[in-house]
């Protein structure tokens, strides 16, 4: 799961010359440093993160990171699914309900908006109170018809 992190480009040659086992010349210009044997740069699974770990926590590291996932596996039954997949599918009802809804009322309005005045008004009159009045509000915002 875990690898060696690949050399970068831009480490001096003192670096370099460390990791390689050779340290008999040093640049005094040059940033010093001195890796300690017992670690190594590994790059996690995911690629996106570099981590300097010693191998006892690279192991522990690793068993974190098993259990997490065969845990949360584990935690999924049949009863998580059934609620998941029946939410979805009232949400997904609900949101078309509301669709259709808003698609019949703009059709309303737009149909209101090429009728003549006269029959405009025979026709909101008929209509209950609260649909005509937000079907004059939208004449009225988006044709500008009052």
């Amino acid at each position: 799961m875990l690898h060696p992190a690949p050399a970068l480009k831009g480490i001096s040659q003192h670096n370099a010359r460390t990791q390689n086992g050779d340290s008999s010349s040093v640049d005094a210009h040059k940033k010093i440093s001195y890796p300690c044997p017992e670690r190594q740069n590994y790059r996690c699974f995911f690629g996106a993160c570099d981590l300097n770990l010693s191998r006892k926590r690279k192991s522990d590291f690793c068993w974190v990171v098993v259990n997490l996932c065969a845990s949360s596996m584990l935690s999924v039954t049949s009863t998580d699914i059934t609620v998941w997949v029946t939410s979805a599918l009232l949400a997904i009802g609900i949101g078309l309900s509301k669709y259709a809804k808003w698609r019949t009322r703009d059709k309303l309005v737009r149909e209101l908006a090429a009728m003549d005045p006269e029959r405009r008004e025979k026709l909101l009159s008929r209509m209950r109170p609260d649909l005509a009045m937000e079907a004059r509000q939208e004449l009225m915002r988006r044709f500008h018809i009052s």
